[in-house]
């Protein structure tokens, strides 16, 4: 028996639903906030560059005529933009239903954010955790409500020691441990979130996606000789080792809507490319003590403490 292959078809009407999707003005995070705007849902476009975000708006309006599309100025590498994102949304929503934690990639050259964290694990991390500590009662407050989070393949190849989050420093430095160990970091917090919504008897599951090799501008920072062999225009060859945006951004999108899902599922090609499936994480991902001591540290670094009744407000509505 042939297994049906999920597709953008599958997505079931998001009519009178509010997602918040970060990273969306390109690559795999317009490709999200575009594909929920077409079945009906109102979408934020949670981005650094204000410009680039209103530019995203109007092509995802073009392609869905009628959406609600909003945009909220977020730069994950700096806490201060994370809690003035967090503080507007909770001036302007009672609750939203999906929080799509998408904005990562890689820095190919050592670099530490405004809060002294080295970059990588500061924009695909530490900042999605705490802007999701910080609006999360907005979310367990609405039923079917979901926080999705965007990991990588490359998880698998990741170690973390949550005691030292920046262990090769300066000219040690090298990009693509450092990107493995932010995306096994994000199946470890996305693990140890649904594990507490659970025990706090929260209405909001926490659930992970993945888009295999998508072709996105997330190495944009990387040799143009590496950018342009993942070109189709270039070399032929990208359009079988790789896949679009919009092909990866189905991953992401089955766990954000599907509603056969439950806390803790993974979605994603079974390679680097196909259609998303259930898939498993990692060993090392499922480390239950490793997944606490992750949260202790990152709590401790951005000094956002979840709550231990995640329904309660967050200090961000304060």
């Amino acid at each position: 028996m042939t297994r049906k292959r999920w597709s953008a078809d599958d997505i079931p009407g998001q009519q009178g639903r509010t997602a918040v999707v970060t990273g969306a003005n390109t690559g795999l995070g317009f490709a999200i906030a575009a594909g929920l705007a077409r079945r009906g849902a109102s979408v934020v476009l949670a981005c650094r560059d204000p410009g680039k975000a209103a530019a995203a708006a109007d092509r995802i309006r073009a392609g869905a005529p009628g959406a609600t599309v909003r945009t909220l100025a977020l730069d994950l590498a700096s806490l201060k933009s994370v809690r003035a994102a967090a503080r507007r949304l909770h001036d302007e929503y009672d609750g939203f239903d999906l929080l799509v934690n998408n904005a990562g990639g890689f820095r190919v050259r050592y670099s530490v954010s405004e809060d002294g964290f080295e970059s990588t694990i500061a924009v695909n991390h530490l900042g999605p955790f705490a802007f999701t500590g910080l609006v999360l009662d907005l979310l367990t407050g609405t039923p079917g409500s979901r926080v999705v989070t965007v990991s990588s393949n490359g998880h698998r190849q990741g170690t973390i020691d949550p005691a030292d989050l920046d262990p090769e420093p300066g000219a040690a430095y090298r990009f693509m441990p450092a990107y493995n160990r932010a995306k096994l970091a994000n199946l470890l917090f996305s693990h140890e979130l649904d594990r507490r919504l659970r025990a706090a008897g929260a209405r909001t599951i926490s659930v992970a996606g993945h888009p295999g090799l998508a072709r996105t501008d997330g190495g944009r920072d990387m040799h143009w000789v590496v950018r342009a062999a993942l070109k189709p225009s270039v070399n032929p060859l990208a359009l079988t080792l790789s896949q679009s945006a919009a092909k990866g951004a189905l991953g992401p999108l089955r766990a954000a809507t599907d509603p056969r899902a439950r806390g803790g599922d993974y979605y994603g090609p079974r390679g680097r490319t196909g259609h998303p499936e259930p898939v498993t994480t990692s060993e090392l991902a499922h480390d239950a003590d490793l997944q606490r001591r992750l949260w202790e540290a990152s709590e401790r670094l951005t000094k956002v403490a979840y709550l231990s009744d995640p329904i309660r407000k967050s200090e961000a509505s304060k």
